[in-house]
Order: C-alpha cells, then sequence, then structure tokens
C-alpha cells in the first residue's frame, strides 16, 4: 500500500464544508484532474452511495465508480473505488477550529495482483501533487463564498 496526504485549513464551518464534500457532484470543482462526476444512485447520500467520475490521471482519462464506505456527518468521509487492479481510498477527516476547519485528506492504494504492483508508487506519487492542489481550490471556493 502506498499513501498520499495534506492538510489544509478551510474557511468555512465543518457543516458546510463537509456538505460540500459529501455531494460527489461538487468533485470537479475542487479535486484536481476530475473531469466529471455524478451521483449514480438514489439521493440521500450516505455509506452505499455512488458515484461516476471520470478523471484524468497521469495523462489517461478514467472512468471511476466510487462507493462512500464511511459517512460521519461534520467529521469523516471516505470513498472507495478501483480501477485497472488497483483500489483507491480517498478519507476526508475534518476538524472543526477557531477560524474555520481543518481538512485532512489522505488517499491510500493498494494493487489487488502482483502485476499492478509498480503502479501503487505511481499513483501514490500522482496524487500527492494533487492533494495539495485540490486543497487549494477547495481554500479557494470558500474564500469566494
Amino acid at each position: 500500500m502506498q499513501r498520499a496526504e495534506a492538510t489544509a485549513s478551510i474557511p468555512a464551518p465543518a457543516g458546510d464544508l463537509f456538505a460540500f464534500l459529501a455531494d460527489p457532484t461538487n468533485l470537479p470543482n475542487w479535486q484536481t484532474g476530475i473531469l466529471s462526476a455524478e451521483l449514480t444512485s438514489q439521493p440521500p447520500v450516505g455509506v452505499g452511495s455512488k458515484a461516476r467520475v471520470v478523471r484524468q490521471l497521469m495523462g489517461q482519462r478514467i472512468v471511476a465508480d466510487l462507493v462512500m464506505t464511511a459517512f460521519e456527518p461534520d467529521h469523516r468521509l471516505v470513498l472507495e473505488s478501483t480501477v485497472s487492479g488497483v483500489a483507491a481510498v480517498a478519507t476526508l477527516e475534518l476538524t472543526p477550529g477557531d477560524d474555520g476547519t481543518e481538512l485532512h485528506f489522505t488517499m491510500s492504494f493498494t494493487a489487488k495482483n502482483i502485476f499492478m504492483a509498480p503502479f501503487e508508487g505511481m499513483a501514490a506519487g500522482a496524487a500527492q501533487g494533487d492533494l495539495a492542489s485540490s486543497l487549494d481550490r477547495l481554500r479557494d471556493h470558500f474564500q469566494e463564498a
């Protein structure tokens, strides 16, 4: 397993930030590389909700089906998917503060077979830069709101 992680202070209350992050259709508005996202299960959003995301990663256009595996309002959100033999888990943890919310964003990558093992590191390396950029975009979104 390989990991990428970043933390940022977002100028928004935890409830507002969580509501924005929990809506998969908002992904293209803040997460770097996401071209489109749509909810593919029935609302309301929660554990078991599904979405389809189209992203650009390492020069490739990738379609990924996401499943929400944790949904703790105002605190924690986890999305999981498997694409081409590599499982990805995105964890967003929110900590309320005096001037907004601290957001810790972690992505982990696990190869499902030995042939895909080299791609764990490649995916984590590509994701590391994207995480910081994504958190900058998210901060900008809430500063402009």
